[in-house]
């Protein structure tokens, strides 16, 4: 006598382990449940997947057990599977969250400090302005290509403090016509 039994398991397609446990009922009846496994599923609510219990003769098991099992199997296999590749998509996401964090709080800390560099070169340039030193001023003010959204702040500021210090006459005096 030849089984079939295995082949159709195998054709089943589903993702785990099958435990299937057969016992003895009454009036010649048995019980079958049949428990799917899926050790790659990390979803702790995979264990909340009840076991397939199947009550019958011997005849009636082999006349309607595939057809019993296979939706309630594959249904089942394909929720762990889904189960697993949300919990790696999560888990994705998760880090790619920490990381776009990192990478925008790091942005915005070297951005901080450019401004801040910014802010105290134009902070020493006014100080040096004030006690009358346009030429040291004008040293101090940052080059405008290291800062392209002061350009014209920077530029202008250093325009007033080159017309401040403009080139006095060769000979220290104005010349007389003679």
């Amino acid at each position: 006598m030849k089984a079939n039994f295995f082949n159709q398991i195998a054709q089943l397609e589903i993702t785990g382990d099958l435990q299937l446990t057969i016992s003895k009922g009454v009036e010649n009846n048995l019980v079958v449940s049949i428990l799917l496994h899926n050790e790659k599923c990390g979803d702790k609510a995979k264990q909340l997947i009840p076991p397939l219990n199947l009550r019958g003769t011997a005849e009636e098991l082999d006349e309607g057990f595939f057809e019993s099992v296979t939706h309630p199997l594959q249904s089942a296999s394909g929720l762990m599977v889904n189960m697993e590749a949300f919990m790696k998509q999560l888990e994705v996401t998760q880090k790619q969250s920490a990381m776009e964090k990192e990478k925008t709080e790091k942005e915005k800390k070297t951005k901080d400090e450019k401004d801040k560099k910014y802010q105290e070169a134009m902070t020493k340039a006014d100080e040096l302005d004030k006690e009358g030193k346009p030429r040291d001023a004008w040293m101090k003010i940052p080059n405008p290509n290291d800062y392209p959204e002061y350009a014209e702040a920077i530029n202008k500021r250093k325009k007033e403090l080159s017309d401040k210090f403009a080139s006095p006459s060769l000979f220290g005096a104005e010349q007389e016509n003679v």
